[in-house]
């Protein structure tokens, strides 16, 4: 959808910091960073979810009751608060919504709650994505809970889990965590007791009437597969009152809930007596979930989880009510003015996203204090030339595009086949991506999301019985042709919905894709069941059929689709990419390893798509969801200008550690493709001052858990399903001795010399994508911290507490010496770039000039530029007008080439006679002969060679090797 085509929303904001809510940042702490962020030039803060959330949570996706603000971040007055302290400086909210799934294992979820206890008839069974009727036959109206930490004979037994009587009601409790109980299985309980207190008190005493009137009205509940909502909501009316009665009983009765403790210590069994434990599975037998170890959701899941995460259940928020319910608090505070923007967490896990986009959008429209379109974008992965759908009622996503665009900028393609080659020699493998794509995605579809796999084959197994054209077809071979169909899926998902008669041409063309190369990879597979899959998605029906049978195919595709988006997340992000990394920084969500960096021909073609169709689409360079921070990944890149060195090392490396490796069941540990990652991951986390006995160690430790991590997301040799102890301990061991700080720690020395020799590149490298990002279209994000250099791996290491305070001391310290003027400052904080205020600087001042010129950033037309001379292919530039004004991003690469280790690569020494050539529609109209440097201030005036215009790249550099320009009139 082309920008003319869609309004502006009525706010856009400058550019977003993200923030971490959590127990240990609340929105007191944020509210004391706010004139800071205004300083640094932030339009909006950018909100990690902050409705309640499970306790502790450290990112707030697993939501509890989104119709409450988590206590731990603050109270509603406290969100009012900041968001007021924003608007009074300009800016405002962008918040982080998360309607695919909930976190199910607290109490503080009562929807889930509700639905242990009363099953399908429970009001908000609709809410989540439950199978009640699955294939296997005692979890027909029952859900699977796994959340017990061995074989449940073996739990129970141990005592683990047990009855108790709280507050009117029994619960269970599973490792001392509760569990509700249907009211109508009380019963086994509460009968014993009343026999045992009839006998104490006598059969007409008034407590023994009581209790035994309790009992009746509970065998008159509805039983859990009520349908009639008449009859269920008197049920949960009279359950309350039960509740209140039985309370008041055991309060007014000792001798009552004496008898209740006795009969629930008999329900509970004695350890080392097995038979005394019947009771107790008998009522959990009656209740609507099935206890279970938590390795048996693999196969049994039978509700729809986020990935492959048992604790996050989706919920259904295609259903109008749902939608509502989850939504309902967000739109309160739309409609108050507190939250300016939405960005929607995951919505290829939604059944239909565009028609999501809709309704979010018209409910936010209708709430919003101003009318006019609300500012909303999404996280949305695309793969290869894959393009965000343009139905989509939103603003664009949320920059991962952008992110491994950017990146591979950095990267140097020339060297891609020297690379791979090294990479090839040192670790003795040499996969193809497309095959390890294929078997990771298999291996997911074979082990972690396999239950979910099975269900999807029992339905397209009773699709197939009901024609006779596909009828012979057998459920084994059916469920085997749909996981190497997902296994070739080349993109998350596709977007078909029940109300269209064909796939658009995108979808198509990718559902043939994977059939395709599903064929080609099962040759001796009978090719008419991959026909007999492929006429189904592309909606192609054979006659015969009626409606209903139609109506099933279409839900069969949607949930199809809600499927294939997590096993590429789990496959690609989750697995292979901890398999393969030539060059790890290429590995990012959204990245593709076989592209060796990023043309400036495609850089600058994908911004000019993004300026005509999705203008205010946020741009990211490092997120809550990177393997790698923008900084680690610019560092790693430079090894990409030099890999014969980068080889050099990695042998000496080998040799100079081999006696750290350990045989562990008879194969050395770490592995070559460990140990390779672990040198390059070194490299690219490397600290740029040596720490103190305290932050070293601090560092062997992150550097210790990121490589357990890496080992079992590749589940080679570990997984999170069976971690490999002995080879884990035995690769952590390997790390704590090749980094222990003791003289004669050869290695230490030389791996410190070699990122000493590229640290200055790597940083320039930073600097260049910062500036790019804040000046390309779109608008830019950052992550928390990120304005300063943040060598962080993937989280958790990465959501670790940010040190402000340093933050606005030194931007205190960048406006103290403006007086000095800015050629001065510049001076000053290049003298000790690894201090972290060059980047600072550039950042606050690039920002701070977009926000004073946000009509040129937002509307200005986008121009690629060239540089020409021997340094041309070091130089990226693209110019933004507006009318009379106008501005040039210019920024260096591969800074190897051009000195960096030894000296700040500026002026004629790195750029020689080298220009920028001014395309005419940057170069023409008054005041476009002299410009002015941003970051200096200087001014410069361009050249004619050849009678074209130029400016000279000694003089654009001259002070750091990126530049902003405004033309001056």
């Amino acid at each position: 959808m082309a920008k003319h085509l869609r309004d502006d929303p009525v706010h856009i904001p400058s550019s977003t910091y993200r923030l971490q809510m959590n127990r240990h940042f609340t929105f007191r702490q944020a509210m004391e960073l706010v004139e800071y962020l205004h300083a640094l030039g932030i339009g909006d803060c950018y909100l990690s979810p902050f409705l309640m959330a499970a306790p502790g949570s450290l990112h707030g996706y697993d939501v509890t009751d989104p119709s409450r603000i988590n206590p731990e971040v603050g109270t509603r007055e406290d969100l009012e608060r900041f968001s007021r302290s924003l608007k009074q400086r300009g800016m405002g909210i962008l918040a982080d919504v998360v309607p695919n799934h909930m976190c199910i294992d607290d109490a503080a979820n009562q929807w889930w709650w509700d639905v242990l206890e009363n099953g399908p008839s429970s009001p908000y069974a609709r809410y989540f994505d439950i199978n009640w009727n699955p294939p296997k036959r005692d979890l027909v109206n029952r859900v699977l809970l796994p959340i017990l930490g061995d074989q449940y004979g073996r739990i129970l037994e141990d005592q683990q889990i047990a009855v108790i009587y709280d507050r009117g009601g029994l619960l269970a409790t599973v490792y001392q965590k509760p569990l509700p109980l249907a009211p109508r299985s009380w019963a086994l309980v509460l009968q014993p007791a009343a026999d045992a207190l009839k006998r104490r008190l006598g059969e007409s005493h008034e407590h023994v009437l009581e209790l035994e009137s309790i009992l009746t009205a509970l065998s008159h509940l509805p039983s859990a597969n009520e349908s009639d909502p008449t009859k269920i909501h008197e049920g949960q009316r009279e359950k309350e009152v039960i509740r209140k009665r039985l309370a008041a009983l055991v309060e007014a009765s000792p001798p009552a809930r004496k008898e209740i403790d006795t009969a629930l210590r008999w329900v509970n069994g004695v350890k080392g007596v097995p038979h005394s434990f019947d009771l107790l599975e008998e009522l959990l037998a009656q209740q609507s979930y099935r206890l279970s170890f938590w390795k048996v959701a693999a196969d049994e899941i039978n509700y729809r989880r986020f990935f492959d995460i048992n604790r996050l259940a989706a919920i259904r928020v295609e259903d109008p009510e749902v939608f509502q319910a989850v939504h309902a608090l967000i739109f309160d505070l739309v409609k108050e003015g507190r939250i300016d923007g939405l960005r929607v967490d995951h919505s290829d896990g939604l059944r239909d996203p565009a028609e999501y986009f809709r309704r979010l959008q018209a409910a936010c429209t209708a709430a919003g204090q101003s009318p006019g379109r609300f500012y909303v974008v999404t996280e949305k992965i695309v793969t290869g030339d894959e393009k965000l759908r343009p139905d989509w009622d939103i603003e664009g996503s949320t920059g991962y595009d952008f992110l491994s665009l950017l990146n591979g900028l950095f990267v140097d393609r020339s060297h891609r086949r020297a690379f791979h080659h090294l990479y090839d020699s040192f670790t003795g493998s040499s996969p193809s991506v497309e095959d390890l794509a294929y078997a990771s995605k298999r291996l997911i579809l074979q082990t972690s999301m396999s239950g979910e796999l099975f269900v999807l084959a029992e339905k397209l197994d009773k699709i197939s019985e009901e024609h006779r054209w596909s009828r012979d077809f057998t459920l084994s071979s059916l469920r085997h042709v749909l996981r190497e169909t997902i296994a070739c899926f080349p993109i998350y998902r596709t977007y078909i919905t029940d109300q269209v008669a064909r796939p658009d041409p995108e979808d198509e063309r990718y559902i043939r894709s994977a059939i395709a190369r599903a064929k080609r990879r099962n040759q001796s597979t009978d090719e008419s069941i991959f026909d007999f899959l492929q006429h189904l998605l592309l909606l192609e029906d054979p006659e015969g059929i009626d409606d209903a049978q139609r109506a099933e195919r279409r839900q069969f595709i949607m949930s199809l689709q809600q499927f294939t988006g997590p096993v590429m997340a789990k496959g690609i992000e989750d697995t292979a990419f901890y398999r393969y990394f030539p060059l790890s920084s290429l590995n990012e969500v959204g990245g593709d390893p076989r592209q060796f960096g990023t043309s400036p021909a495609v850089f600058h073609a994908r911004n000019q798509e993004r300026w005509q169709s999705w203008p205010n689409a946020l741009l990211a360079s490092s997120t809550h969801d990177s393997k790698r921070s923008e900084d680690v990944r610019a560092r790693i890149n430079v090894l990409s200008e030099i890999p014969a060195e980068w080889y050099r090392a990695l042998c000496w490396w080998r040799v100079l550690n081999a006696g750290h490796k350990e045989e562990v069941a008879g194969s050395a540990v770490p592995s070559a493709a460990e140990e390779y990652l672990f040198y390059q991951t070194l490299v690219g986390a490397w600290p740029l001052r040596e720490p103190d006995a305290a932050g070293h160690e601090e560092f062997i430790g992150r550097m210790a858990a990121y490589m357990r991590k890496a080992l079992r997301e590749a589940k080679i040799d570990s997984s999170w399903i069976n971690p490999n102890l002995p080879h884990e301990e035995a690769v952590e061991r390997f790390v704590r001795g090749v980094l222990e700080p003791i003289p004669g720690n050869a290695f230490l020395r030389e791996c410190s010399a070699f990122v000493q020799r590229i640290k200055g590149a790597g940083m320039w490298n930073s600097l260049s994508q910062t500036l790019l990002k804040i000046a390309s279209p779109g608008v830019p994000d950052f992550y928390q911290g990120s304005e300063i250099w943040d060598f962080s791996l993937v989280d958790p290491d990465n959501r670790r507490p940010v040190d402000y305070a340093l933050r606005k001391q030194l931007l205190d310290k960048l406006r103290e010496e403006q007086a000095h003027g800015a050629a001065a400052r510049l001076e000053e904080v290049t003298r000790d770039p690894a201090d972290g205020r060059v980047k600072l600087y550039v950042t606050s001042r690039a920002l701070c000039f977009r926000k004073s010129n946000r009509d040129l950033f937002t509307k200005g037309s986008y121009i690629r530029l060239r540089a020409i001379g021997q340094q041309q292919n070091h130089a990226i530039a693209f110019g933004r007008v507006l009318g009379r004004q106008a501005a040039i991003a210019a920024v260096g690469r591969f800074f190897m080439g051009l000195g960096a280790e030894k000296a700040t690569p500026t002026g004629e020494a790195a750029w020689g006679d080298s220009a920028l050539l001014l395309r005419h529609d940057v170069s023409r109209g008054p005041g476009r002969q002299t410009w002015r440097e941003v970051f200096s201030q200087t001014t410069i005036q361009t050249v004619q060679r050849s009678g074209k215009h130029m400016l000279p790249l000694a003089e654009v550099f001259a002070h750091l090797p990126v530049a902003l320009l405004e033309s001056v009139e």
